[in-house]
């Protein structure tokens, strides 16, 4: 294994590759980035008194995606945690050269990218674990979380891909993606994205906290989507709709409504156009006994990514039930 190496994100970010072996592609590694929590405030009277001190913090992307997003790391490192975040094989600081972008056939492939990582974390004997995922990542670590019990303390979502966005036909499309996914995998599954999204993002950015995007990691327009990975996908939506068994407490933030992206409007600024979040809501009541699902109002597809009303609120909302949970667990 590699050694920490400064990360991209500059001051206070770090990197670790992690050889994942091979496949038809050549070599296969993740990336784990960690930021570190400051030191304890020096009127600390008894030690380090923050409420996130003994939490290990592992966030996964979604597709087309990396991780970028110093504000989010901060959030938690400033409450104490330790903060560690994936790219997952092929996505982001993970793609080589040669390699089909975020392919894979079985989301359960990941389950070797979720415990490198979270071997690579050094000591964390008496640490709690949450799993932090968006999209994509959330469905990922929503069926990971689900075949590893009690190795969790808490999951939080953040707008989780756990529905197809055409919820009552994926019964009907499922046998012709996998058919095609058996006889021809690599090709190039259906999708319109006109970029409205990354537009929106734009719309909505934070000029005193500005995010740098590398273009080729995150695309204005989707990665292509190949059958092989859409039926991988299809089948993560079908376990979620038979219903997980999370023993950990879930909390999934999600916008308060929908937009289509057919064609650009200023309502794209100020809600989900990726996935339609009323289907997500209900889905999410699937993944275990205890689930509380926050709506809010004027959030985009990435609610920490949101226009600043939306996005304090989303950030507000989380300390809130982070809050709650690391008292009624400690």
């Amino acid at each position: 294994m590699d050694a920490w190496v400064p990360d991209i994100l500059g001051a206070g970010f770090e990197q670790l590759t992690l050889p994942l072996g091979e496949d038809a592609e050549g070599d296969v590694v993740a990336t784990l980035v960690r930021a570190l929590p400051s030191p304890a405030p020096w009127w600390s009277l008894r030690g380090d008194r923050r409420p996130l001190a003994d939490v290990d913090v592992l966030y996964v992307h979604g597709w087309s995606d990396y991780f970028f997003q110093r504000r989010l790391a901060r959030f938690w490192t400033d409450r104490g945690a330790r903060f560690f975040a994936l790219d997952l094989r092929k996505y982001g600081r993970s793609l080589r050269p040669g390699q089909t972008p975020g392919y894979v056939v079985d989301l359960a492939t990941y389950d070797e990218d979720i415990q490198a990582a979270l071997s690579a974390r050094g000591d964390a004997t008496g640490r709690r674990l949450v799993l932090l995922g968006h999209s994509t990542g959330g469905l990922t670590l929503s069926l990971w979380a689900s075949r590893h019990p009690r190795q969790v303390d808490a999951v939080i979502l953040n707008a989780p891909w756990l529905e197809f966005q055409l919820a009552p036909a994926r019964a009907a499309i499922a046998p012709m993606v996998e058919l095609q996914a058996r006889l021809r995998p690599m090709d190039a599954a259906p999708q319109i994205d006109l970029g409205f999204y990354s537009r929106a993002q734009r719309e909505t950015a934070d000029p005193d906290d500005p995010v740098e995007i590398n273009p080729l990691w995150r695309p204005e327009q989707a990665m292509t989507v190949h059958a092989g990975w859409l039926h991988a996908v299809l089948a993560g939506h079908a376990a979620v709709s038979r219903g997980l068994a999370i023993d950990a407490p879930v909390c999934v933030l999600l916008s308060a409504r929908s937009a289509p992206p057919t064609r650009w409007s200023d309502e794209l600024t100020s809600a989900d156009s990726v996935l339609v979040v009323d289907d997500i809501a209900r889905a999410a009541l699937r993944l275990g006994p205890s689930v509380t699902v926050e709506r809010i109002d004027g959030a985009l597809h990435d609610v920490f990514l949101s226009r600043r009303e939306a996005r304090a609120e989303a950030y507000a909302r989380l300390d809130r039930w982070v809050r709650g949970w690391a008292h009624a667990t400690r």
